[in-house]
């Protein structure tokens, strides 16, 4: 089922009200690429225990096996909300993956923050890392392996439930218990969860996407929107979602 988020962004008092609550770290996660069905993944990220060390690729220790696709400068952290877990023990309570962090292959576990309450463009302060929101999660057919759901990364894709991803600014260290602080919010009006809705909602029009084009988009994202404003068309999913070719 989808949710309505407005198409002009988070507003200033929602951001507020759900930022009460200083957001914290519940648990941080790294792993190697391991096989995934007939392919292969680094999404079964295990905790780190104590300072973990965060450089421009992301945290030590931590792989991606398409970097095509996944890590790499701008998506060198990926973010979950736990209050997201919730709602898939809901919907799919028989799934083991839910009782702990890392069923998404998060890095970062968060509490007190969601796609909502992140904008693009965001600084972030974690332990001594400096952090800036680069982009939302685009969810893949890997996922569809990873719970053996068929239709779970259309699932992830239309609740808005699909995480973020941070670009590293000033390298050091992080550990569960960090705080999460928010050092500057240049772009106020577009949470990660206004982005995901456009792409989910296929927005094609110009008064929505002209704007979208000002912001500091990835370059994966930015060909995404300035395709959709040149053709008027949405971009075809099947690969993404489903792994055709």
């Amino acid at each position: 089922m989808q949710e309505d988020i407005p198409s002009s962004g988070t507003s200033t008092d929602s951001t507020e009200a759900r930022l009460a609550i200083a957001p914290r770290v519940r648990c941080v996660l790294a792993g190697p690429v391991q096989p995934l069905g007939r392919t292969t993944s680094g999404i079964a990220k295990q905790p780190v225990a104590g300072p973990c060390s965060v450089g421009p690729l992301g945290l030590a220790g931590d792989e991606q096996a398409d970097r095509a696709v996944h890590g790499g400068t701008d998506k060198a952290v990926h973010c979950y909300a736990w209050s997201n877990y919730a709602y898939w023990r809901s919907v799919l309570p028989d799934q083991p993956l839910w009782h702990a962090p890392g069923a998404f292959g998060e890095n970062l576990s968060l509490d007190g923050i969601d796609e909502h309450g992140v904008c693009i463009g965001d600084r972030w302060r974690i332990g001594t890392v400096l952090f800036a929101v680069s982009q939302g999660r685009q969810p893949c057919y890997k996922l569809r392996l990873r719970f053996g759901v068929a239709d779970m990364p259309l699932r992830v894709q239309d609740t808005l439930r699909a995480g973020w991803y941070l670009r590293v600014l000033e390298p050091g260290l992080l550990q569960a218990g960090d705080a999460c602080t928010l050092v500057e919010r240049p772009h106020p009006d577009y949470s990660v969860a206004c982005l995901l809705a456009l792409i989910r909602d296929r927005a094609i029009i110009p008064a929505q996407l002209e704007p979208v084009l000002a912001l500091p988009l990835t370059a994966s994202w930015r060909r995404l929107f300035e395709g959709r404003l040149r053709s008027a068309q949405v971009e075809d999913w099947r690969k993404r979602l489903e792994g055709a070719e």
